[in-house]
């Protein structure tokens, strides 16, 4: 074999290991980005159920518009999640336990998928419900990889 097909031969194999490395990346990226939008629309659906809960009269199971009934537990019960917190295929979500005799109910939430680099992060939510209005408004951000769901509510989310 001649030194320039051999040459050839080194180069197709740079350009073949670069290009898997670059699809590899561009992989991981967009599974990083539908995972913080798939808690996104995870703490949304909760959230309209936290609502939906908070109007439901008593006598139906709901809060009968009582926020004394607010509970991490019942509103968790509710929902089905059985308690004040659940996981799913996109991520673990918690009810913020001061919940009861307030106006608002916090949903945080934290994504299953990590993003690399030298300080990895994951994407996290944080959902906030007024039930006097039944608004919602929610802000997606990243937090450090070890960080647990109930040191969620720790961070920083801006306004």
């Amino acid at each position: 074999m001649g030194t320039q097909q051999i040459l050839l031969i080194v180069l197709s194999v740079i350009i073949v290991g670069a290009a898997i490395a670059v699809g590899i990346q561009m992989f991981n990226a967009q599974a990083y980005s539908a995972n913080k939008s798939a808690i996104a629309a995870d703490a949304q659906s909760f959230a309209s159920q936290v609502v939906q809960y908070y109007k439901t009269p008593e006598s139906q199971g709901g809060a009968g518009g009582d926020v004394a009934n607010m509970t991490a537990a019942k509103i968790g019960g509710f929902i089905g999640w059985g308690a004040d917190r659940t996981n799913n295929d996109s991520g673990e979500y918690i009810i913020d336990g001061d919940t009861a005799g307030g106006t608002t109910v916090t949903i945080y939430g934290r994504g299953n998928e990590v993003k690399g680099g030298t300080s990895p992060v994951r994407p996290a939510v944080r959902t906030i419900i007024t039930l006097a209005t039944g608004g919602i408004s929610a802000k997606v951000i990243d937090i450090p990889q070890n960080t647990a769901i109930g040191d969620v509510k720790n961070q920083t989310f801006g306004s």
